[in-house]
């Protein structure tokens, strides 16, 4: 005999599927030491890089290279955490590298896509790699005093304009397009958050680094004569494995 019972939904919560932009750390090495020096590198003067986001822990860098290392979870969350960023959950390692991220309270995503690991010749460790391209809003932040050594300046999701001189040991950070109507002389950062797309604009090229989406350039490598203290853009060609193009602005 089939018997039907009355069903009652929770009055307090509900249980649905969400979807969320995950950052993903695609881990190269299992030396915490010399993670924890590159983040320092890349990330330790841009502490509102992240802003809490969460991230999974891709370990299939290591399993294509054959590492069967221990890995201790909580050390390198609690590192992670230090840059503003929320660790979540773990894939692509080996049975016991899961088991272990399990026992740190990582969850498992297995089912997670993320790109392939390169198939080149890497360095030792990864950081994290840059959440997708974030659309830029048509509102700049619109910076009208001039940037003095040690000033930093982050537009973060959108352009950057600068109507004053970027004097040398400042820094102005994108994750769009970077204008500068006066001379460039310290630092500038586009399309920070991987945002191939976007340009630097200057009426005087002079710095000491210029970055689009994580290709750079010092001033170790002298410019070329004809956009040394002129008017230039700067565009990446060929995606984050290509290079920097100044074009003179007539």
């Amino acid at each position: 005999m089939t018997v039907a019972l009355a069903g009652r939904s929770p009055a307090t919560f509900e249980i649905k599927s969400a979807t969320l932009p995950l950052v993903s750390l695609l881990l190269k090495s299992c030396d915490l030491a010399l993670l924890s020096q590159e983040l320092a590198a890349r990330f330790g003067d841009i502490p509102d890089f992240f802003d809490h986001d969460p991230l999974v822990i891709d370990l299939a860098p290591l399993q294509a290279a054959g590492s069967t290392e221990a890995l201790d979870f909580a050390a390198l969350v609690a590192l992670l955490r230090q840059y503003r960023v929320l660790p979540v959950a773990a894939r692509g390692g080996t049975p016991a590298q899961m088991q272990a991220a399990l026992a740190a309270g990582l969850a498992g995503a297995a089912d997670l896509l993320t790109p392939a690991p390169s198939r080149s010749p890497a360095p030792t460790a990864a950081a994290p790699a840059p959440p997708p391209p974030e659309a830029v809003p048509a509102d700049a932040l619109v910076i009208d005093r001039p940037l003095r050594s040690g000033q930093q300046v982050y537009a973060r999701g959108r352009d950057l304009v600068v109507m004053s001189m970027v004097n040398p040991g400042a820094e102005v950070i994108a994750d769009g397009h970077i204008h500068v109507y006066a001379p460039l002389r310290g630092k500038a950062i586009a399309g920070a958050r991987g945002n191939t797309e976007a340009r630097i604009f200057t009426l005087c090229l002079e710095p000491e680094l210029i970055s689009i989406a994580g290709v750079y350039r010092t001033s170790e490598v002298a410019l070329p004569a004809e956009v040394l203290s002129r008017p230039t853009q700067v565009r990446l060609v060929g995606g984050s494995e290509g290079k920097l193009v100044m074009d003179p602005i007539a």
